[in-house]
């Protein structure tokens, strides 16, 4: 069978199996550079993976107590127990710092006034004590922790209103622990600058 336009055909035919071709190796393209894409992200997830740990507070200062704190907006109670949770990142970050805000209830042992009739405290002598309360903030740096090893955020709250922060895996009062501060620390006259 012969065509009228002389082997033109052929050249059609050829054209359109280069045309499947050159489509089906744009898709393997594509394909192959949407993987890539994929893996690449896959690597900055890596470094942007956050997991999520106890927060816990550790009081330091004799006859205070911690009403409540919070680190970068994750509240927590007082007390020295632990809540769930903040948010970190699996990986340390050089420069990584927390936001710590809290309240202090200067003199944890106060006679407070009890109601005459029910339960609870004098309205009039809760909000005089309550009126006592400090609040503060300070950003503390993270020191850095071996790949793997984080644990909780342990916030020491200090004499004169310093902060330190640690994820360390030991207990307090372990050699290995960094924070060396002793616990039921009287706060001094006058607090260096």
């Amino acid at each position: 069978m012969t065509d009228s336009f002389g082997g033109a055909s052929f050249l059609f035919s050829l054209r359109g199996s280069v045309v499947r071709f050159i489509g089906k190796a744009r898709t393997v393209v594509k394909c192959l550079c949407g993987l890539l894409g994929l893996t690449l992200l896959g690597c900055t997830f890596a470094e942007n993976k956050m997991v999520a740990g106890n927060i816990a507070a550790i009081n330091h200062v004799e006859g205070t107590a911690i009403n409540w704190f919070s680190v970068n907006g994750y509240r927590a109670h007082g007390g020295g127990g632990s809540s769930c949770c903040i948010i970190l990142p699996v990986k340390w970050r050089p420069g990584m710092k927390v936001d710590v805000e809290w309240e202090v209830d200067p003199d944890r042992f106060a006679k407070i006034k009890r109601k005459t009739i029910g339960f609870g405290f004098d309205e009039e002598a809760w909000a005089s004590h309550k009126a006592k309360f400090q609040q503060y903030r300070v950003t503390v740096d993270v020191p850095e922790w071996p790949e793997r090893k984080l644990c909780s955020l342990n916030v020491h709250f200090l004499t004169c209103k310093r902060v330190e922060v640690t994820t360390s895996c030991s207990i307090y009062g372990q050699p290995d622990y960094p924070v060396k501060e002793p616990r039921h620390a009287k706060e001094p006259a006058v607090c260096p600058k």
